[in-house]
């Protein structure tokens, strides 16, 4: 369903995030993901110069690989455009995420270990955005593969996770009955 349609308006500014995971030929897993922003006028950039309308301010990217135990592995980040020209320094620091584990809390740990200074907002985000990505890559596949659902001895991390998936709703009653909590 369309949203309705909106009041008069001018364009302004405009973001787009592309994230796609990848099952790698030696096991491992690739999520990759670009985050750039334009804006709809030029402007004057005292570190860049002129910045025509549609001219990315930002344009980064980053590759996680991931290993069966949603370990990372590697990160690579790649930056074509910033706003101002000491921002490509920070991007060694995302190797700081090496060896971390994708789970509950994981989010909090990027922010403790990235965030404010010690990071950059835009790669941080993107990083955050390709933990989904990973999830959404990984997760149903293992489902399918391990039956992790029905068979987990403790409740799958998807449950309760969102508002479909809440333990005591309708959709967990059907697909998991096992850890369904509503009233029967």
């Amino acid at each position: 369903m369309p949203l309705s349609e909106p009041a008069a308006r001018e364009p302004i500014h405009h973001r787009e995030i592309h994230c796609r995971g990848f099952r790698r030929a030696d096991g491992l897993w690739d999520i990759e993901g670009r985050m750039t922003d334009t804006k709809d006028y030029g402007f004057d950039s005292r570190y860049r110069g002129r910045v025509e309308a549609g001219m990315p301010v930002h344009d980064m990217k980053m590759r996680v690989t991931l290993d069966e135990q949603l370990v990372i592995r590697d990160i690579e980040v790649a930056s074509d455009a910033n706003p101002f020209p000491n921002c490509a320094e920070i991007e060694p620091a995302y190797r700081n995420l090496v060896g971390t584990a994708l789970r509950p809390g994981w989010t909090k740990l990027v922010m403790k270990e990235l965030g404010g200074v010690a990071g950059c907002t835009h790669l941080t985000r993107l990083a955050q955005e390709l933990a989904v990505v990973a999830l959404q890559t990984i997760m149903p596949l293992r489902s399918r593969d391990e039956a992790v659902t029905e068979g987990a001895q403790s409740k799958p991390g998807h449950l309760d996770g969102c508002h479909a998936l809440a333990t005591d709703g309708p959709i967990v009653r059907e697909i998991a009955p096992r850890w369904y909590r509503g009233e029967t």
